[in-house]
């Protein structure tokens, strides 16, 4: 062991998110859109150890919810974020990654994208890179839209690509009722559906903003942490487009939404479901209703820390 190399392995802990908003701007030549998102990191949390190794590989996927679908090769956003790592600052081993996983997988919820932020900052601990926060936010951007803010965590907005960061004020608790679904849904095909949807009906409901941005009554909703505001105001522009391929998912959002919900938003492109309640009270009588209804479901709050060496 050397200087450089003082722990035999690191272990990472980096939440997911729900997207309380999310306005998606009109499709741009290069094929993207323009995001305005605000961000909350929540309760249900990537655990990555990175141990030294003379290669990169994903060893272990364990967790609470199904893994089978996780790819261990250069598809995992966490071993791309680790090869990236060494690229920029000319590390010449590897790293033996373990990830158990709370967030659901392919649930909108950005699970892996915290595999990746967590695996940044366990990599850069680990092989003593020493890269200032802001480095990290750098190259998490590389990675993807969401990356940046689980390094980040608590309550953020998000524009651009979604990657470009700045600190929402947030005060008190937000509870939320999670109804997962084991069919995960395509993010490029919830865009797609959005923009066949907004070409064909464009006369009616436009293309998209040109500069989206996100409204100034969440912001005003998380500032005075109201779960009452912030529910007037959840906006997901994915919402439609993932409903339309995943119509079964509509009858959930309805016995949410008559069982005590205050409003009920789809995570991302779903297929995950968030439903925002009044406390914790009201949260768990809305949780053992949909269990009953034959629904899988999670108790989450947030804001949260975003990721954070444990152990």
């Amino acid at each position: 062991m050397t200087l450089a190399d003082p722990f035999p392995s690191v272990r990472v802990r980096a939440p997911g998110k729900i997207n309380v908003f999310l306005e998606v701007g009109r499709l741009q030549p290069d094929g993207y859109h323009d995001l305005a998102t605000a961000f909350q990191a929540v309760s249900l949390y990537e655990d990555v150890v990175a141990t030294h190794d003379d290669d990169f590989t994903i060893a272990q996927v364990t967790g609470s919810v199904p893994v089978l679908g996780v790819p261990r090769d250069e598809r995992n956003l966490a071993l791309r974020a680790a090869r990236l790592l060494a690229e920029e600052t000319g590390y010449h081993g590897g790293v033996r990654i373990d990830l158990y996983k709370e967030v659901p997988v392919s649930g909108g919820m950005g699970g892996g994208s915290a595999d990746a932020a967590a695996t940044l900052l366990a990599c850069d601990a680990l092989w003593g890179t020493g890269l200032s926060s802001g480095d990290l936010q750098k190259l998490a951007a590389r990675l993807g839209a969401d990356v940046p803010f689980a390094l980040l965590g608590g309550t953020a907005v998000g524009t651009g690509r979604g990657d470009r960061l700045n600190p929402a004020l947030a005060r008190g608790r937000v509870d939320w009722v999670l109804v997962t679904n084991p069919v995960g849904v395509s993010t490029p095909e919830a865009y797609g559906m959005l923009d066949r949807h907004r070409e064909e009906h464009g006369a009616q409901i436009g293309q998209g903003a040109e500069s989206p941005a996100v409204d100034t009554d969440v912001l005003h909703a998380l500032r005075q942490g109201d779960p009452q505001m912030l529910a007037a105001c959840l906006r997901n522009d994915l919402q439609a487009a993932t409903l339309r391929l995943r119509p079964d998912l509509t009858e959930t959002m309805e016995l949410g939404e008559s069982s005590g919900a205050l409003a009920g938003i789809v995570s991302g492109s779903g297929p995950t479901i968030a439903f925002l309640a009044s406390g914790a009270e009201a949260a768990a009588e809305l949780q053992q209703t949909l269990d009953a209804a034959g629904h899988d479901t999670l108790l989450v709050h947030g804001p949260v820390p975003g990721a954070r060496i444990v152990g």
